[in-house]
């Protein structure tokens, strides 16, 4: 491990150590909702067990890990990292920002995901498929496992040591920022790159394309999705958003939301609208 995790004591780096095995569950429990957010919880448990000795602080913890999370894989043990390095912070200094744990997190998605897609998903895979395709071609049999062995090893590194990464970093700099009274402004900020990040999302993965147009004479005189359009781009899309947050607010189940949007997709899709 290198000099990596040095200024660990032996129990943080078996806590780091179990936090990454469990890691690999981060997928295993999906939902549209939640996506990652069971697997994380699950991961950042030996942390909170470690580090919070009343029942009640427990629950409000994992409670707080159940939240939205999805990035790609190779990345996700340094986001666990420093969301579990803030959690300490959080069970040793009173008067402890909660908010930012969830904050730095969701910061923290997008672009971490950026990092491990371009490089292991638009990158490394390209160039270890390539040379397990030509390990094929000439009829040797080793083909797959040196596809998966080049592929999942580096990643593998990537997570064991991102993890270790994560935590060091997040309890060197976060206890700095909070001597110096700045926490305040990086939960601001990266409130901000949080929900930057949700509106990209939102407009990349809800969509609403209408068919719906008016005729006279016989020609289209409009066509409602273009003059959406001009209105602003991704109106539907955005107000269903807003609308599905303000009921969830208003504690509408989520289940019900999803049968609702499913219900009204059909319904639309029959009558011609969408």
């Amino acid at each position: 491990m290198s000099k990596l995790g040095n200024d660990l004591t032996k129990e943080e780096k078996k806590l780091v150590r179990q936090m990454f095995w469990r890691s690999q569950t981060l997928y295993v429990s999906v939902n549209p909702a939640k996506q990652g957010a069971n697997g994380f919880c699950y991961s950042m448990m030996p942390f909170i067990n470690a580090f919070y000795n009343e029942e009640e602080q427990r629950k409000e913890a994992l409670v707080r890990h159940m939240s939205y999370f999805n990035t790609t894989v190779p990345m996700v043990s340094f986001i666990m990292g420093i969301a579990a390095s803030m959690e300490k912070e959080n069970s040793e200094k009173e008067g402890f920002d909660v908010a930012s744990i969830n904050a730095v997190k969701t910061s923290l998605m997008g672009p971490m995901a950026g990092i491990g897609d371009s490089i292991f998903w638009g990158v490394w895979r390209v160039i270890s498929a390539g040379l397990a395709v030509g390990l094929a071609t000439s009829g040797n049999v080793l083909a797959p496992i040196v596809f998966l062995a080049m592929f999942n090893i580096p990643q593998w590194l990537t997570r064991y040591y991102g993890a270790f990464l994560g935590y060091s970093l997040g309890s060197k700099y976060i206890e700095k920022l909070y001597s110096e009274g700045l926490i305040g402004i990086l939960t601001k900020g990266a409130s901000m790159v949080g929900l930057m990040m949700v509106g990209a999302m939102t407009s990349s993965m809800v969509v609403f394309q209408t068919k719906l147009s008016f005729d006279m004479q016989g020609e289209t005189v409009m066509k409602l999705q273009e003059m959406l359009d001009q209105i602003f781009v991704g109106i539907v899309p955005l107000l269903l958003t807003l609308l599905c947050y303000y009921l969830l607010k208003k504690k509408i189940s989520i289940t019900v939301l999803m049968l609702g949007i499913i219900v009204l997709g059909i319904v639309l899709s029959a009558l011609g609208i969408a």
